[in-house]
């Protein structure tokens, strides 16, 4: 089986849920006998070490990110390790930057929520979220296929052992998680937690997920030094664990809500990203998660009441872990890996 190279970056724009995505495709390869290598612009170093601890190198992309030099870069990489698939996940890879790809002979899959480039060139474009379509790619190319929808959710390999998992709902929760994304570039863990303590919800657990890339891990510590019950816990790799454990989330919008659907978790969610909007909203029509809105016109007071509603609201967390299970079931890696194999040369 011949190699993958993924293009994608995490930094203060785009956050790691790019990254760890991908990260999961890259396992499913793996684990169908493939080699995989990472071309990134400098990548922080906890995201060096997580893809190093999979047996992925990285190879430096000196260029701009989604300029035509990163490009030609990235041609260069997938043809010295004989790529068979180059896979692009970020909104800074312009139709233009596909098209570069496109015309090197390479073949290309392009990871995608919202239709943000102008013109689609890639081989299979594959948006994972509830609320894709084919209107969102009105403006591709006749080649190109689309893979829409939560059964190509990517979840990685450490979820595929809690497939069919049942959870139990308590009166109360006894666990509370709450997690906001790889960097939180605007803090929202603070005001998460500093809800939480504005509320008296007698000797719960509260565990605060601090990403590697979260530039407030100072201001976090500081905030819950004289708290005992809340336990922070950083750059984490087992993340199944730490959902099987809680009884309810207070989460940002990304892909983590695949992960929570797995676990059939009820949450409460914060949008604090513009490509979160829609499938958070839909989730929310479904009755799937308690959602807030966008994370800057959301008052304290209001996050309060949320979590104050639902800890003591059992059978709205009933309601929301039965409508989100088998939401996805972990098997989108390999979906779209069997694509890849039955689509290469």
């Amino acid at each position: 089986m011949n190699a993958l190279l993924i293009r994608a970056d995490a930094g203060k724009q785009m956050g790691t849920g790019h990254v760890m995505r991908t990260l999961a495709l890259a396992q499913a390869w793996q684990d169908a006998g493939g080699s995989v290598r990472y071309a990134m612009a400098a990548p922080s170093p906890g995201i060096a070490a997580r893809l190093n601890a999979e047996s992925v190198e990285i190879d430096a992309i000196q260029a701009a990110p989604g300029s035509d030099d990163d490009a030609r870069q990235t041609v260069e990489l997938a043809r010295k390790q004989n790529a068979a698939w180059v896979v692009v996940d970020g909104y800074q890879f312009s139709g233009n930057y596909q098209r570069l790809i496109k015309e090197s002979g390479l073949r290309l899959l392009v990871l995608d929520d919202y239709g943000h480039a102008d013109h689609y060139w890639a081989d299979l474009v594959l948006n994972q979220n509830l609320h894709a379509n084919e209107s969102l790619y009105r403006s591709r190319e006749p080649h190109t296929r689309l893979l829409l929808g939560v059964r190509f959710a990517l979840l990685r390999r450490e979820f595929l052992k809690w497939q069919g998992w049942q959870r139990e709902i308590p009166e109360h929760p006894r666990n509370i998680l709450v997690t906001m994304g790889g960097s939180d570039p605007d803090n929202i863990t603070l005001r998460v937690v500093q809800a939480i303590q504005g509320l008296s919800l007698g000797d719960v657990c509260v565990r605060v997920v601090v990403g590697g890339g979260n530039p407030h891990r100072e201001s976090l510590v500081e905030a819950v030094a004289s708290s005992p019950r809340f336990d922070l816990i950083y750059d984490v790799r087992n993340m199944p664990e730490l959902l099987s454990q809680a009884d309810m989330v207070v989460t940002a919008g990304g892909s983590t809500l695949w992960e929570i659907a797995l676990l059939a978790l009820p949450s409460i969610v914060i949008v604090i990203a513009r490509n979160q909007s829609d499938a958070t909203r839909l989730l929310s029509e479904r009755g799937q998660c308690r959602l807030l809105g966008d994370a800057g016109s959301l008052s304290s007071l209001f996050l309060e009441r949320a979590i104050k509603e639902l800890f003591y609201d059992r059978e709205c967390r009933e309601s929301l872990s039965r409508n989100i299970a088998m939401l996805v079931d972990g098997l989108g890696g390999q979906r779209i890996c069997q694509l890849l194999c039955e689509s290469s040369p």
